[in-house]
């Protein structure tokens, strides 16, 4: 067996720095797992919406910016 599938098989949980055997956990326990992973998944999805957001606004007060030299 390869230290891939045996890690895979055996997953661990590091928290505040300790180590845990996911198998070992309650069911209860992994589901609270499985919602920490979905709240940072969505984490990332919105932190990565707010800067394409940021962009796009500073792109188009770029061109304001231009089109309003027109008018000085």
């Amino acid at each position: 067996m390869t230290e891939n599938n045996i890690e895979k098989n055996n997953p661990v949980l590091t928290f505040e720095g300790k180590k845990y055997n996911v198998n070992d956990l309650t069911s209860e326990t992994k589901e609270i797992i499985k919602g920490l992973q979905i709240a940072e998944t969505q984490l990332k999805m919105y932190e990565d919406t707010f800067k394409l957001l940021s962009i796009g606004r500073n792109s188009l007060t770029n061109q304001l910016r231009e089109k309003l030299k027109n008018y000085e």
